[in-house]
């Protein structure tokens, strides 16, 4: 499947969804302050994630770091027809030559999003990539979740996700998560560990409001249906 097809079957499926957004306020209002973010989330919710965006609505771009393998070939040149930009690298192979770049978007006001456990995991395990970027940047992270009422799991080491058709779809966001330019690598360890936490509770949080368990978040915010 080509990325022309890939990118209409998106397009196609989030048509399909019914969508619920939590917390937007913790995004737009960094937009509003004319403040560059790291968006940060799990690889296995990326099929979804480019509709977590909201800065294009504000005439931003965002800035995506995708793998130097094959499948990263592939989900960049996907990508890219969503209007955002690729940078190749990774916590691994490239990673440093990646981590430089996205640092230098930051720096010039540009919003910058990777899998924080990407690209071979193990999965749902927060890697240094993102602390890293936000304290050389200069720029909060903003930890965001998605999750299916209905979904597919593929057999992949991420347990990759793609929502059914007609299925509840929640994003949430968390609260930004500053990162001190002078932090220690012991203070940089406690930011991944804030970062890990936040995403494990706004996952657990998102698949309880897909499934209807919950009339709104841990943080008291009301989810607000949208799109």
């Amino acid at each position: 499947m080509g990325p022309i097809l890939a990118s209409a079957l998106v397009r196609t499926l989030r048509r399909l969804l019914r969508w619920t957004s939590v917390n937007e306020c913790a995004v737009l209002d960094l937009h509003r302050a004319k403040r560059p973010y790291v968006h940060a989330f799990y690889h296995d919710q990326l099929l979804m994630m480019t509709y977590s965006y909201l800065g294009q609505a504000h005439g931003r771009r965002l800035v995506v770091l995708s793998s130097r393998h094959r499948d990263g070939e592939y989900v960049s040149r996907t990508l890219e027809r969503f209007g955002h930009q690729m940078v190749r690298g990774s916590t691994g192979r490239g990673g440093v030559a990646g981590l430089k770049e996205m640092v230098r978007h930051l720096r010039n006001g540009r919003d910058v999003a990777l899998a924080t456990d990407g690209p071979r995991g193990p999965r749902h395990h927060v890697q240094m990539g993102a602390i890293e970027a936000a304290r050389l940047g200069r720029a909060p992270i903003v930890p965001v979740a998605f999750a299916a009422s209905g979904k597919k799991t593929l057999r992949s080491w991420d347990a990759f996700q793609i929502p059914l058709p007609f299925a509840k779809a929640v994003i949430i966001y968390g609260d930004p998560i500053e990162v001190p330019f002078d932090a220690s690598r012991q203070g940089m360890e406690m930011k991944r560990r804030a970062l890990q936490d936040a995403l494990d509770g706004l996952t657990g949080e998102a698949e309880a409001l897909a499934r209807g368990d919950r009339k709104e978040t841990a943080a008291g915010h009301t989810p607000r249906v949208a799109r």
